[in-house]
């Protein structure tokens, strides 16, 4: 795995690939070149079959500051006053964003600083968030005249409407305490626990069907849209087809046999 100044990358033998924002200096702001070396990261892992499950984390004091604002404020020097730029960082943002969702492998962020506005955005994207006591989360954006409306769409789908509107309205920070509450993280540890509990957490996922873990997030993402009718009768067919995988029946088998099953991620 090709790891970059900003990005640095490394997969274990048990599949845990370990995704570093490695950008102290800007607070790991999701500049063009961050947001593109993500999607370029979760492509790959996507697509790598020795991937099973990602660890997204970050090196230094600040988890992510959101968007790089003096990258920003560059680009309204054009005719049309950063339009047109504008337009292509939030589109590759939310691409990158999407990435994480529509990736087969689950993702979990391991938070231990700040996570603000785009920064907690990205939290919000992973399927799971272990954090640092020290971690704190925010969508400032109205501080700055700047309503978080991107980070919106992935926090207002992890926490309730009037937890999320009260962190985009007010703008005020929460701990991570609080964020585990509203269901922004799934567990708070100490600093000094936070890679091994991070890294416990994806040695548990790792160790099932790659197969059955695709399955499973694609279609908890595809019926959280639908209506109940609906995503009972999509529901119902992922089981069936997913009874039919050999994964399914070997793990069946093990269990009536009591045994540990042998994955063939098929």
């Amino acid at each position: 795995m090709q790891s970059t100044d900003r990005l640095i990358k490394a997969l274990d033998q048990s599949g845990i690939l370990r995704v570093e924002l490695n950008d102290d200096a800007r607070r790991n702001a999701l500049s063009e070149a961050m947001l593109l070396d993500l999607k370029a990261a979760f492509a790959d892992a996507a697509e790598n079959p020795s991937v099973r499950v990602v660890i997204l984390a970050a090196n230094g004091k600040v988890f992510c500051a959101g968007h790089d604002l003096k990258e920003m404020t560059a680009g309204r020097q054009t005719e049309d006053r950063g339009r047109a730029y504008f337009s292509k960082i939030m589109t590759l943002c939310s691409s990158v964003m999407q990435s994480i969702v529509n990736c087969p492998k689950p993702v979990i962020a391991e938070v231990n600083g700040i996570a603000t506005a785009a920064g907690c955005q990205l939290v919000a994207s992973c399927d799971l968030a272990v954090a640092s006591t020290a971690a704190r989360f925010g969508t400032p954006g109205v501080h700055i005249g700047l309503f978080c409306s991107t980070p919106m769409v992935a926090l207002s789908r992890n926490v309730s409407n009037k937890h999320a509107m009260e962190m985009l309205l007010t703008g005020d920070m929460i701990s991570a305490e609080r964020a585990e509450q509203t269901g922004l993280v799934n567990q708070v540890v100490d600093a000094a626990d936070l890679k091994a509990a991070t890294h416990a957490m994806a040695a548990k996922i790792a160790s099932k069907s790659s197969m059955t873990l695709a399955t499973g997030k694609a279609a908890f993402y595809a019926q959280r849209e639908m209506s109940l009718a609906d995503a009972y009768e999509y529901a119902s067919q992922v089981m069936v087809d997913n009874m039919l995988k050999q994964d399914a029946e070997e793990g069946i088998a093990a269990f009536i046999d009591k045994r540990a099953p042998q994955w063939q991620d098929a």
